[in-house]
């Protein structure tokens, strides 16, 4: 799955938008790397994502194309 929707599917960002822009501003990583909005991600992955000052780090759980918006938090567990 794109990591765009990836972050917009599991709620970790409100919007596949700002998602996107999120990434093209350089403030996704995946395993360490720079993400670009079309970059894959898959289970087992540590994404960080810059929220101004602060860093979320997460390790992918599983990826679906719908979630509910209650069980959005089952797609990811936060590491620190």
């Amino acid at each position: 799955m794109r990591i765009d929707k990836y972050l917009k599917t599991s709620r970790l960002i409100k919007r596949r938008t700002l998602a996107n822009e999120a990434c093209e501003q350089g403030r996704v990583k995946i395993n360490g790397k720079v993400a670009k909005p079309g970059d894959q991600v898959k289970v087992g992955d540590i994404v960080e994502i810059q929220f101004g000052n602060s860093v979320t780090k997460v390790e992918v759980t599983s990826i679906a194309e719908h979630f509910a918006k209650e069980n959005a938090k089952e797609m990811y567990v936060v590491r620190s």
